[in-house]
C-alpha cells in the first residue's frame, strides 16, 4: 500500500479522515478548517494510506523551529480498526521517520496514552525513547 501526502481534501476524503481521528479517540472531532489550515502550512504534513479507495490509515508530521534547532512532532497516529495488525502503522511511522531525516530535523517527539500499549510497543521499537518528563496542555476552545 503506497503512503501519499494530502495537500488538498475532498469531501469523501474528510469523511474518511473524520471516521479515522474518531477510531483514534472519541473525544476528537475533525473540523474543516482546521484541516484545511494545516494542508496550507509547509511545516504540517498529513501522510494517508488507502485501500478499496478509502483513507485506512493516517500520521502527520508537524515541524517546529527552535532558536537552536528544527523539531518534529508526530501526530494522530491512526489505522483503521478494521486494518490493524498488518504493518501499516510501522510502515507510516517508518515513512514519517525518513521524511524528518530528509527535511533536517534535528529531533522527533512523539506522545502517545499508555492505554495504546501496541503503539507504545511499535513506536519504542522503532527506537523512540520515553522521556521522563510532565505533560502540560492549556486549551482555548
Amino acid at each position: 500500500m503506497d503512503i501519499e501526502e494530502l495537500y488538498s481534501c475532498t469531501e469523501a476524503e474528510f469523511s474518511d479522515l473524520a471516521r479515522l481521528m474518531g477510531q483514534l479517540s472519541e473525544s476528537i472531532v475533525l473540523r474543516r478548517e482546521a484541516l484545511e489550515r494545516m494542508l496550507s502550512d509547509s511545516d504540517s504534513h498529513l501522510y494517508v494510506m488507502r485501500e478499496g479507495g478509502h483513507i485506512v490509515a493516517s500520521a502527520s508530521l508537524c515541524i517546529f523551529h527552535q532558536p537552536f534547532q528544527t523539531d518534529g512532532n508526530v501526530e494522530s497516529v491512526v489505522v483503521s480498526s478494521a486494518c490493524r495488525g498488518r504493518g501499516l502503522g510501522r510502515e507510516l511511522v517508518e515513512h514519517i521517520i525518513a521524511e524528518a531525516k530528509r527535511i533536517g530535523v534535528d529531533q522527533l517527539h512523539l506522545t502517545s496514552s499508555p492505554s495504546r500499549v501496541a503503539a507504545n510497543a511499535l513506536y519504542q521499537s522503532l527506537g523512540f525513547a520515553r522521556k521522563d518528563t510532565n505533560c502540560y496542555i492549556m486549551s482555548f476552545s
